[in-house]
């Protein structure tokens, strides 16, 4: 009998594989026994593949030329179209953009794993002398290798799991969502991310919302304060679950004291200043929560500065908590 598991192609282009080995810390279950789970058959990857050389450029031409069936092909890292495509050739000579985009109009399911596959992302910064571009967006702007207005065999645009890297929850919970037919096109944000994680913010879960509420500001990464004020977080504009989705089991970037860089972003690699400072018109951080008026938020953090606790006026600089929350007082009889 035929297997009936939707077959999965892994391709890696213009990036660093951290998405992949992100992946590989899936747990509870991990990654190859939640593929088995949801009943996906990955029948190539890069990194775990058996096949020989000559092997795996047979599978990728029946596959490119639909003599063999493609339900899902992920990508991960930009598309390189610079000198046309002469940046990323495959050992046969030919450009790998030509490959990724003849597999990506045979299969039913794109998927960009990645911020470098879906905008281009810290491939594409700079004066991106490669021509680093992500599967249908280059940036913000619809475009990229397929073009704005693609859409997979079955039915959807590119699917967009942003991130640098990935969460594996955000991998393997969208390739679910996608072999049970459950992803439709209002699960995916304006910018192509499945809205599970993406309609959520870095924001919410932060262990420094104590500080963040009164304004009570790290002034250098891993001290416990609000690293916003002068450290460059942008957590409260990032679209993600990451504070409320433990990696590797707990933590988050800003639990180990580093400042979410929004990297989830099309933009994030470009911010136009330094990732650990803060651009301030006087004296007020520029990058200010989404949708909330400057104005709201002058006023208070005006009042919020002036009630800080000492306690965490004082912990907010230091790498550990000092000073403890005191016990409430007793009243008296």
């Amino acid at each position: 009998m035929a297997s009936k598991n939707k077959r999965l192609l892994w391709l890696q282009s213009g990036g660093c594989g951290g998405c992949t080995l992100s992946l590989l810390n899936a747990e509870s279950p991990s990654l190859f026994t939640t593929l088995e789970d949801i009943g996906i058959e990955l029948i190539w990857h890069p990194s775990f593949a058996e096949q020989s050389l000559d092997e795996a450029m047979h599978l990728l031409q029946a596959l490119a030329d639909g003599r063999a069936p493609l339900d899902m092909l992920c990508l991960e890292g930009s598309v390189m179209t610079g000198a046309a495509g002469r940046f990323h050739l495959l050992p046969d000579g030919q450009p790998m953009s030509r490959l990724i985009e003849q597999l990506a109009r045979r299969a039913r399911h794109v998927i960009a794993v990645g911020t470098c596959a879906a905008y281009g992302g810290i491939s594409a910064a700079g004066d991106n002398l490669t021509g680093a571009t992500g599967l249908n967006h280059s940036g913000n702007h619809p475009g990229g290798l397929l073009g704005g207005d693609f859409h997979a065999a079955g039915g959807l645009p590119v699917v967009n799991i942003s991130g640098c890297p990935t969460h594996p929850g955000w991998v393997l919970e969208t390739l679910a969502l996608l072999a049970s037919d459950s992803l439709k096109a209002s699960d995916l944000d304006p910018l192509g991310r499945p809205r599970f994680y993406a309609d959520k913010l870095v924001h919410h879960g932060c262990d420094k919302n104590e500080f963040y509420e009164f304004k009570a500001s790290a002034t250098a990464p891993g001290q416990m304060g609000c690293l916003m004020e002068h450290v460059g977080c942008k957590g409260t504009q990032a679209h993600a679950d990451c504070n409320s989705r433990g990696w590797n089991g707990e933590g988050s970037c800003l639990t180990g004291g580093y400042p979410c860089i929004n990297c989830t972003a099309p933009d994030f690699a470009d911010p136009g200043h330094g990732f650990f400072s803060t651009p301030q018109v006087a004296g007020f951080p520029v990058g200010l929560p989404t949708d909330m008026p400057k104005a709201w938020f002058v006023a208070l953090a005006t009042l919020s500065k002036s009630a800080t606790p000492a306690r965490v006026r004082q912990n907010a600089t230091l790498d550990r908590m000092t000073v403890p929350p005191s016990l409430p007082k007793k009243n008296k009889a």
